[in-house]
C-alpha cells in the first residue's frame, strides 16, 4: 500500500500453523505458551462457555461417579477371591469333624500363637477346600463390575467430546464472526500470523484440553477421594504408609518438569528457527542457487538442527525420567506395604485378600495425583489459550452502521470528499482538510511518492478507515449513512497484490458476481484477455489453483483478477496499480480492455507508472495527505510543477521530445 502505516505494521506470514508433534504417552504436546495473566479469569470465562452445556457436564459428573465406584470395588472383590482361594487351602489341611475353634486352640497349645491369630481371622471349613461355585460367583461379579466401570467411562468420554467440541465450535465461529466485524486497523497492528495462532492453534488447544484434560480431572480427582476411602476402610496404617509417598512423587515430578520445561521451551523456539529458515530457503530455492549459496543454507540448516537435536534431547530425556522416578517411588511404597501387610496377615490383623487389595489401591492412588499435577499444568497452557482467543472476541469492533442506513440500489458516480481529515496514529496527521469532487464517469488517476496516502484514499472511501472529520458523499448521500456492503457493493477493485484462492480458474474468476453464468465467465476471461492463455492449460477453465497460484505466472494471477472485476461490472470502479505485473504488450491490451470497462464509469486510477494514467480526466497528485496539483497531464506538465518533476524522473526522453 502506498499510504503510511501504523507504527507497527503487519509482521508474519499468512498461513495457518500447524500442530506440534506428539509427546510421549500419547499427549500431544502445546507450543508453549505465556503464562496467563489472570488464570482465573480466563477459566472462569471458559467455563461460562460451558454454561449452555451445564445438563451434559452434569450427565458426565455422574457417569464419572459411577465408573469410578465400580472400578474401586474391583480390587476389593479380587481380595475376596484370594480369600476363598486362601482359606480354602488352609481348610483342606485341617482335618475334617474338626472346628475352627479347636484348630485355633490347637495350635496355641503348641505355642504357634501367630498361626492361631491368623487363623481366627480366616473363614474356614475344615476338610472341605476351596469353595468353587463362590469363586466363580465372586469372579463373575468381578468381570461384571470391571465391564460397567468401562461402559459408563464410554459413555462418559462419549458425552464429553460433543461437549468439548460443541463449546469449541461455538467459540472459534465467535472468533470469525469478530474477524469479520473488526475494522482493518486491528489487522495493521497485529502479525497476521498471530490473529491466525489465536483462531487456529489456540483453539485446538483449548479443545484439546476440554475435551481430554477436564475428563481426566474429574475422573482423578474422583479417584483419589473414592481409594483413599477405601484403603482407610481396610488399614488406616497401610494408608498413612501410602500417604507418605504423595509428597515425595509429587515433589520429584515438579522439579523434572520444571527442568523439563526449559528445555521444551528451547525445543520450541529452535523448531521454529528452523522451520523458517526451510521456508526461507525453499521459497527463494531460484534465489539460493543463482547466488550459489548453498553451501552456506545447508551449514545454517545443519547448525539448527544440531541445536535442535541437543534441545529435543535434553527435553525428551528429563521428561522421560518422571515415570522410572515414580516407579521406583511406587515400588517403595509397595515394599512397604507388603512388609507390613504381612505382618498384619501373620497376627491376624488383616485378610491376605485386603493386604492384595491395598498393594492395587495404593497403585491406583498415587497415579491420579501424579495426572492432577499435570492437569494443572496444561490448564496453565489452556488459560493462556483462553486468554489470547478472548482477548481477540474483546477487541473493539467497527464502529455500528446507522440505524435506519440509506441503501443505493445503483450510483452514478458522483463522490465528493468535504473537508476530509485522517491520521492512523492520533499525533501523525496524514490527510488534512482534503476536498475533492469527482463528477460521473470521470477517471480519476492519484500519483505520488510512497507514503503519500493514495491508497488511504481509496480505504476510507470505503469505509476500511473512519475519517476523524468531514464528509465522504456518495450521489449526495453521505456514506456513514449507508451500511458497509451495501456501500462496497457499489464499488470493484483490482489490487496490486492479485489474490486467487484454492478451486478452479472458473470459480476464481465467478467470485465476482454470485450466480454467473459460464457465457459471463468466459466473455469477462476475453474482455480481460485471459481466455487465450487459460485454454492452452490441460483443464481449461477446471484448472485448480494451489494455495498459492504457483501453476499459473503472476502476470496471468493479475489477469484473472482483472476478469473477476470485469465480471462484476461495479459502478465505481479502484484499480491499484492493476498492471503493474504484467508485460508490456500484455498491459497495452489491458489497458485498451481497462478503457472499455471504465467508460461512463467513475473510475479511481492508482498509478505508480505514470504512462498508464495520461488520458485520465483528472489526475490528483499527493504528497504527504494533500492534494498539491490536481489537473490533466498536459496541464501539469506545463506548470512544471511536482508532477512535471515526477514524470521528468521516469521519462525523461518523452519530457524532451514533448517540449
Amino acid at each position: 500500500m502506498s499510504a503510511q502505516k501504523p507504527a507497527t505494521p503487519p509482521s508474519g506470514p499468512r498461513g495457518p500453523g500447524g500442530p506440534g508433534p506428539g509427546g510421549p504417552g500419547g499427549h500431544a504436546l502445546v507450543m508453549p505458551t505465556a503464562k496467563p495473566k489472570d488464570f482465573k479469569g480466563a477459566l472462569r470465562r471458559l467455563g461460562g462457555r460451558l454454561r449452555a452445556e451445564r445438563l451434559r457436564i452434569a450427565v458426565v459428573l455422574v457417569l464419572a461417579v459411577i465408573s469410578v465406584t465400580f472400578m474401586i470395588m474391583g480390587p476389593k472383590i479380587l481380595g475376596n477371591a484370594t480369600n476363598i482361594l486362601f482359606d480354602g487351602v488352609v481348610s483342606k489341611q485341617i482335618p475334617p469333624g474338626t472346628t475352627k475353634v479347636q484348630a485355633v486352640a490347637g495350635l496355641r497349645a503348641k505355642g504357634q500363637a501367630r498361626l492361631a491369630d491368623m487363623l481366627s481371622s480366616m473363614k474356614l471349613r475344615p476338610g472341605q477346600g476351596v469353595d468353587f461355585a463362590a469363586l466363580a460367583r465372586t469372579l463373575l461379579l468381578l468381570v461384571g463390575v470391571y465391564l460397567l466401570s468401562a461402559a459408563f467411562a464410554w459413555l462418559q468420554q462419549y458425552i464429553m467430546a460433543g461437549v468439548a467440541q460443541r463449546t469449541v465450535y461455538r467459540l472459534r465461529q465467535a472468533a470469525d464472526e469478530k474477524l469479520a466485524r473488526l475494522p482493518l486497523r486491528y489487522f495493521d497492528d497485529h502479525p497476521r500470523g498471530d490473529v491466525l495462532s489465536r483462531v487456529t492453534n489456540d483453539i485446538d488447544n483449548i479443545s484439546q484440553s476440554l475435551q481430554q484434560s477436564l475428563t481426566q480431572l474429574i475422573t482423578a480427582l474422583l479417584t483419589i477421594v473414592g481409594v483413599l476411602i477405601m484403603m482407610l476402610s481396610i488399614s488406616w496404617l497401610l494408608a498413612l504408609i501410602s500417604l507418605l509417598a504423595v509428597p515425595l512423587s509429587v515433589l520429584l515430578t515438579v522439579l523434572i518438569a520444571k527442568r523439563s520445561q526449559k528445555q521444551f521451551a528451547a525445543q520450541w523456539e529452535r523448531t521454529g528457527d528452523l522451520n523458517g529458515h526451510v521456508e526461507e530457503m525453499f521459497t527463494g530455492h531460484n534465489v539460493v542457487k543463482v547466488f550459489g549459496r548453498q553451501k552456506e543454507a545447508i551449514a545454517k540448516f545443519d547448525g539448527q538442527n544440531a541445536k535442535l537435536y541437543e534441545a529435543s534431547f535434553k527435553a525428551q530425556f528429563i521428561s522421560g525420567m518422571i515415570m522410572p522416578v515414580m516407579t521406583f517411588v511406587t515400588n517403595l511404597n509397595y515394599v512397604a506395604i507388603a512388609v507390613v501387610g504381612g505382618l498384619m496377615v501373620a497376627n491376624g490383623r488383616i485378610s491376605l485378600g485386603d493386604v492384595q487389595a491395598f498393594i492395587q489401591y495404593s497403585r491406583q492412588f498415587t497415579m491420579p495425583i501424579t495426572q492432577t499435577a499435570s492437569i494443572m499444568n496444561v490448564l496453565q497452557s489452556t488459560a493462556a489459550s483462553a486468554e489470547r482467543v478472548f482477548e481477540l472476541v474483546d477487541e473493539a469492533e467497527e464502529e455500528p452502521d446507522a440505524a435506519v442506513p440509506v441503501a443505493l440500489g445503483h450510483t452514478r458516480g458522483r463522490i465528493a470528499f468535504e473537508d476530509v481529515s485522517f491520521r492512523y496514529v492520533p499525533d501523525a496527521p496524514l490527510i488534512e482538510d482534503l476536498d475533492l469532487d469527482v463528477r460521473p464517469g470521470e477517471t480519476v488517476a492519484i500519483v505520488g511518492p510512497t507514503g503519500a496516502g493514495k491508497t488511504t484514499l481509496v480505504n476510507l472511501l470505503l469505509r476500511f478507515y473512519e475519517i476523524d472529520h468531514g464528509h465522504i458523499l456518495i450521489d449526495g448521500v453521505d456514506a456513514r449513512q449507508m451500511t458497509r456492503s451495501d456501500l462496497r457493493r457499489l464499488f470493484g477493485m483490482v489490487l496490486q497484490d492479485a489474490w486467487l484462492f484454492t478451486g478452479t480458474i472458473r470459480d476464481n474468476i465467478a467470485y465476482g458476481r454470485e450466480g454467473a453464468t459460464s457465457d459471463e465467465i468466459l466473455v469477462a476471461a476475453k474482455a480481460a484477455r485471459v481466455d487465450h492463455f487459460v485454454r492452452t492449460l490441460p483443464d481449461g477453465y477446471d484448472t485448480v489453483l494451489d494455495d498459492d497460484a504457483t501453476n499459473v505466472s503472476t502476470g496471468e494471477k493479475q489477469l484473472l483478477t482483472i476478469a473477476r472485476a470485469f465480471l462484476a461490472d461495479p459502478d465505481v470502479l479502484i484499480l491499484d496499480e492493476a498492471t503493474s505485473s504484467v508485460d508490456t504488450r500484455t498491459e497495452v491490451l489491458i489497458q485498451e480492455a481497462m478503457a472499455a470497462l471504465m467508460k461512463d464509469r467513475t473510475s479511481f486510477v492508482i498509478a505508480h507508472r505514470l504512462s498508464t494514467i495520461r488520458g485520465a480526466d483528472t489526475i490528483l497528485v499527493m504528497d504527504r495527505g494533500h492534494i498539491i496539483e490536481q489537473g490533466t497531464h498536459e496541464e501539469l506538465l506545463a506548470n512544471r510543477g511536482f508532477y512535471h518533476d515526477l514524470y521528468a524522473s521516469q521519462f525523461e526522453e518523452a519530457l524532451e521530445e514533448a517540449s
